[in-house]
């Protein structure tokens, strides 16, 4: 199993995500990120000179019961995922496909961060 992307979730202020995502929109764009991906409740910012180099920023997660702090993609998350559970680890949401074609979990790292990790089907 090898990671192929890390990107950080900002959370959003609670004055509505459309006028959060606008805001942080063009300030990241003021540094380079352009929109790749924007849901309504979580927009990822990525280089067009380096496309792996991204950010998201979110409210609430569309389906899971906590916004993750970080998401990391992997290339088997069957494998991750099997990974984590064997180790004892707190996973905070199951393993889940998503409707956006994502297959995915959230578990707990040591320190109380929660991590989603993903997969694209």
């Amino acid at each position: 199993m090898s990671v192929r992307r890390i990107v950080p979730n900002l959370r959003t202020t609670t004055d509505g995500p459309e006028a959060a995502m606008e805001r942080n929109a063009e300030f990241y764009g003021l540094l380079g990120l352009r929109e790749v991906m924007n849901h309504g409740w979580i927009m990822t910012l990525a280089s067009p000179a380096h496309p792996s180099a991204q950010i998201s920023v979110m409210g609430a997660d569309a389906t899971a019961p906590v916004a993750p702090d970080l998401s990391m993609e992997v290339d088997d998350v069957d494998a991750a995922h099997a990974a984590m559970v064997g180790s004892g680890a707190e996973i905070v949401y199951p393993l889940h496909d998503e409707e956006w074609g994502v297959r995915r979990f959230f578990v707990r790292d040591p320190d109380g961060r929660v991590i989603n990790v993903l997969g694209h089907r």
